[in-house]
């Protein structure tokens, strides 16, 4: 369907987007089903699926892939087959409100572009629905066990991808937030390939591959022209990155937002959790 068609049919039937932005592992996909439920959000797209109520109604998670690469590619629907199977099934939805969860605001908005959809009117940070030390907790079980939350019944990512499926949680919620009174809802727990908590130190290739793909979403104008790693003793990442662009290259965002973009890249798919960027900047031209 033409772009613009499609952005004025979602305008015309009234559909809102919302987003919940968050850096990797502090519990957006966990306080997923809280958020929609305060802002009646029929639908949510979460790392390559489109998930209704406790069902997966299409795509596939990109906690199913085995590498970085694929990963990242699958939850920004960068397959065009994968793209076209979520938009034929959203178009067979009646739905009104649509949540995408996203790393960055950049993230939700590329994948919003992506499925043709409208800019989201509302970005929710998860500072704004969990607890400074829910996030630490999230954060603790996400670098030290590797373990990453789907937010539907474990059935439901056994069906697809039962090698992944650790373990499952029901979750009950009382009169919390605008769930219904006494409601209870399962979430499944997954240790994705790629985010092994006893996996070998990253190599300095795989952590250049990383930074190439995330610079090249980023800004396609620079170029990676080296990138170092370094493990500290708390299994923390600090990576220097050294990038070349022209001299008239106008950066429409902060180095600050650039290093953020970074670090989500890495942490979120990567299975690591950085501790610093830095970033050197050469001109020519």
């Amino acid at each position: 369907m033409n772009r613009i068609f499609q952005f004025a049919f979602s305008k015309l039937r009234g559909v809102k987007v919302y987003a919940l932005v968050g850096r990797s592992g502090t519990g957006k996909s966990y306080h997923s089903k809280l958020v929609a439920a305060k802002h009646h959000i029929d639908l949510i797209i979460d790392d390559g699926l489109l998930i209704k109520g406790d069902k997966i109604l299409a795509g596939h998670s990109a906690k199913r892939d085995p590498n970085f690469i694929a990963a990242v590619r699958t939850a920004v629907f960068d397959d065009d087959d994968h793209r076209n199977e979520i938009m034929s099934a959203l178009l067979k939805e009646r739905y009104k409100r649509i949540l995408i969860i996203g790393t960055s605001e950049k993230m939700v908005r590329k994948i919003a572009k992506r499925l043709e959809l409208p800019e989201p009117e509302k970005i929710i940070h998860i500072e704004d629905v969990a607890s400074e030390e829910e996030i630490e907790t999230a954060m603790r079980i996400r670098y030290t066990e590797g373990k990453h939350v789907i937010p539907v019944p474990s059935i439901e990512v056994t069906r697809s991808a039962p090698q992944i499926v650790y373990d499952s949680m029901k979750v009950f919620m009382g009169k919390k937030g605008h769930m219904k009174r006494n409601q209870t809802y399962e979430k499944t727990i997954v240790r994705p390939e790629f985010s092994r908590p006893d996996k070998e130190e990253l190599s300095e290739a795989v952590l250049t591959q990383m930074v190439k793909h995330a610079i090249g979403e980023y800004d396609a104008v620079m170029k990676v022209k080296k990138v170092r790693g370094v493990r500290n003793a708390d299994s923390t990442y600090s990576i220097s990155v050294t990038l070349q662009l022209p001299a008239r290259h106008y950066m429409s965002t902060t180095i600050s937002d650039l290093q953020e973009y970074i670090t989500d890249c890495i942490e979120r798919y990567g299975g690591v959790m950085v501790k610093a960027v830095n970033i050197e900047i050469e001109e020519w031209g």
